[in-house]
C-alpha cells in the first residue's frame, strides 16, 4: 500500500484515527477526533485498568488503581491544603521517581500548570526556572532540595515538598509522604473544569540568548501526541505488510524501560502520558546504565526500550548483551538526537525481527511531528519519517517562502501539537510562531515526493549531546565570564555514542593564564554538567572570522577536529 492509501484507510470516518477540524486559538487546524479532551480525562480513564502494574521502581510496584488513588489524594491536598488554583504553576525538580508521576498528574488534573525543571541544572538555573515561571509550589527530591537550600526561603514559594528526603529539611519544607498522607482507594479528583486549550505545562528549552524559554503547552497539545503515537504505530505496521484486521489485537501488556528523563517532552508526553493512556508498564531506572538496563529488560520482560540513540548504542555494545534473555523486546525506539543509518543496520543484525523506529519533534511540538518505523525506516534510515496527518510541514527560504519538493530550507511546522508560545516572552513568541500557526523549527530540512522529512542541519547554533540541547552562546557566555578569556567559540565535536560533545576554542588575554581544567571548572560552576566542554583548545592566534566579525565555526571545527 502506498503512504497515501495507508493514511486514507487509517483516517477514514469512524476509525480511531478519524480527523476532524477545530478552531485552535483562531487558526483552523486538523485534529484527532478521538483525542482525549484533557489530561484529567486520561488519568480518570486509567483507573479502569485496576491492579495491572503501571510503575516499577526498585522494590516499589504501583498498580494503575493505586496510582490513580494516590494522584486523586494528592490533587485534593494541592487544592485544599496547598491552595493550588486553576492556572497556578507547580514546579517539579527531581529524578525519575514515582513521585514525579504523582506530582505531574495531580497538578494537571487539579487545573494547575506543571513546570518540569531539568534535574541536572545548577542551583542558579533551577532558581531561574522557578522565578521565571512564577511557580507557587515546588515538588523536588532530596538532591534538588539540598542544591536549592540556600535560596528556598527567598524564592516566594508557598510550599516545598520533598520526595524521598535523606536528611533534615529546610524550614517550611515538608516530606512528600506527609503531604500525601493516608490514601483512600476510593478517592476522587477535585472538581475542576478543564478545556482542551487550557494551559497544562511549561517545559523549558535552552535559549540562544543564554536564558531558557518556557514552552507553554496545553491539554490539547499533549493529548494530540497520544493519538499521533498510536497512529504512527498503526501506519508503520501496515506499511510493513501487517493485516489491517490485526492492528486492534491484544498481545499482552507492553513494558517500557524508561531511560530518558520525565522532564523532557519525550519522557513525559511520549512515555509517561502514553503508557498511562495505553496501559503500559513503565520500568524506571535510578540512572542510566547499560548493564542495569539489560538486567531490567530480562527481569521485567521489557517489550520496548530506547531513549536517545546513544543509549541504544551502549546496549548494543555491552559485553553482557549475549548473556541476557532479551527475547521479550519487540521494538526499539529513539529520538531527540540525530541517529546514524548504521544504527538501523546494527539493530537488524543484533535484534533480528525487532522493529526499530525513529521520530522527530521538539519541545515546542509536544514531542511527535514525524514518525519512521518498520519497513519505512529500513528503506529510509536517514529520514525522520512522514508527518502524522494532523501536522503540516513546509520547507521555506530565508524570506519565509515555501520551497518545492526536494529543496533545502528551514522546516516550519503547524498542528494542534504546537504550543501556545513562550511563557512571558512575547517577542520570542512572535519571532518563532506566526499568526497562521506555523512554528519555525530552526532546523534545515528537505522533504521528498513521498513526504519523508530529512533533517540536513541546524540553523540554530546548537550542540545535541546525548539528546540534550546545548546552545553554544550559553556556554560561550560562561567562558567569557572568566577573567583570562578574551575570545571563545563553542561547537559540536562528533562522538560515537553521544552523537556530539561540546567543544570550545578559547583565546586567552595577553599575559593571562588558565588551564583547560580551570576553564571546565569555571563553566561547571555556572551551567549543568552536560553543557561543560569535553574538549577545549587553547589558542594564541585570533579565531577565524568573516568580514562581519562572525566566527567561522565550520572552518574552526575542520581545523581542530578534522570534520
Amino acid at each position: 500500500m502506498t503512504m497515501a492509501e495507508v493514511q486514507d484507510l487509517l483516517t477514514a470516518p469512524g476509525s480511531p484515527f478519524e480527523v476532524d477540524e477545530a478552531d485552535v486559538r483562531g487558526v483552523p487546524l486538523r485534529v484527532w477526533k478521538a483525542a482525549p479532551p484533557s489530561l484529567r480525562a486520561v488519568i480518570e480513564s486509567s483507573r479502569e485498568r485496576g491492579e495491572e502494574l503501571f510503575l516499577v521502581y526498585e522494590d516499589e510496584r504501583i498498580s494503575f488503581a493505586r496510582h490513580f488513588a494516590m494522584v486523586a489524594t494528592l490533587a485534593r491536598r494541592m487544592v485544599e491544603d496547598l491552595g493550588v488554583r486553576k492556572g497556578d504553576r507547580v514546579a517539579i525538580a527531581m529524578r525519575n521517581f514515582p513521585e514525579w508521576s504523582l506530582a505531574f498528574w495531580a497538578a494537571t488534573a487539579a487545573g494547575g500548570v506543571a513546570v518540569p525543571l531539568n534535574a541536572w541544572w545548577t542551583a542558579a538555573e533551577l532558581e531561574y526556572g522557578l522565578e521565571d515561571s512564577g511557580s507557587r509550589v515546588l515538588f523536588c527530591d532530596a538532591e534538588r532540595h539540598d542544591r536549592l537550600a540556600p535560596s528556598l526561603g527567598s524564592l516566594g514559594l508557598d510550599a516545598v515538598v520533598v520526595a524521598k528526603p535523606t536528611g533534615p529539611l529546610t524550614p517550611g519544607a515538608t516530606a512528600f509522604d506527609d503531604v500525601l498522607g493516608d490514601v483512600d482507594s476510593a478517592a476522587e479528583l477535585p472538581d475542576v473544569a478543564l478545556e482542551p486549550d487550557d494551559d497544562a505545562t511549561i517545559f523549558y528549552t535552552s535559549g540562544t540568548t543564554g536564558f531558557p524559554k518556557g514552552a507553554l503547552g496545553t491539554h490539547r497539545n499533549i493529548c494530540t501526541n497520544l493519538v499521533s503515537l498510536a497512529f504512527g504505530g498503526a501506519r508503520g505496521a501496515l506499511r510493513s505488510g501487517a493485516d489491517p484486521a490485526a492492528l486492534a489485537g491484544g498481545g499482552g501488556q507492553n513494558a517500557y524501560l524508561l531511560s530518558v528523563p520525565f522532564f523532557h517532552a519525550t519522557g513525559c508526553h511520549s512515555v509517561l502520558v502514553a503508557n498511562l493512556a495505553f496501559g503500559g508498564k513503565i520500568v524506571i531506572m535510578y540512572k542510566w546504565d547499560p548493564e542495569r538496563a539489560l538486567e531490567l529488560i530480562e527481569r521485567e520482560r521489557v517489550t520496548t526500550f530506547g531513549g536517545v540513540p546513544s543509549m541504544v548504542w551502549e546496549v548494543l555494545e555491552s559485553p553482557s548483551l549475549a548473556t541476557r534473555d532479551i527475547s521479550s523486546v519487540k521494538s526499539i525506539g529513539y529520538g531527540g538526537a540525530p541517529a546514524p543509518p548504521e544504527l538501523v543496520r546494527r539493530i537488524e543484525a543484533m535484534f533480528p525481527g525487532r522493529t526499530p523506529s525513529n521520530g522527530y519533534g521538539l519541545t515546542e511540538t509536544s514531542s511527535v511531528t514525524t514518525l519512521n518505523s518498520g519497513a519505512d525506516y529500513q528503506r529510509h534510515p536517514d529520514s525522520v519519517g512522514v508527518p502524522v496527518p494532523v501536522c503540516d510541514v513546509q520547507v521555506v527560504d530565508e524570506l519565509g517562502e515555501p520551497q518545492p519538493v526536494g529543496a533545502i530550507g528551514e522546516l516550519w511546522i503547524r498542528g494542534p501539537n504546537v504550543v501556545k508560545g513562550y511563557w512571558g516572552r512575547p517577542e520570542a513568541t512572535a519571532e518563532s510562531f506566526t499568526e497562521g500557526g506555523w512554528f519555525h523549527s530552526g532546523d534545515v530540512a528537505r522533504v521528498d515526493d513521498e513526504g519523508f522529512v530529512y533533517i540536513v542541519d541546524r540553523a540554530k547554533d546548537m550542540v545535541i549531546r546525548g539528546g540534550e540541547n546545548v546552545y553554544c552562546s550559553e556556554v560561550e557566555a560562561a567562558l567569557f565570564e572568566h577573567p583570562a578569556v578574551t575570545d571563545a567559540a563553542v561547537f559540536g565535536v562528533p562522538h560515537h555514542v553521544l552523537g556530539e560533545e561540546v567543544g570550545a576554542a578559547v583565546r586567552l588575554r595577553p599575559g593571562a593564564t588558565a588551564t583547560v581544567d580551570e576553564l571546565r571548572s569555571h563553566v561547571a560552576e555556572r551551567l549543568a554538567a552536560f553543557k561543560v566542554p569535553a574538549h577545549i583548545w587553547l589558542r594564541e592566534e585570533e579565531l577565524p572570522r568573516n568580514p562581519a566579525g562572525k566566527v567561522l565555526k565550520r572552518a574552526l571545527k575542520e581545523e581542530l577536529v578534522g570534520t
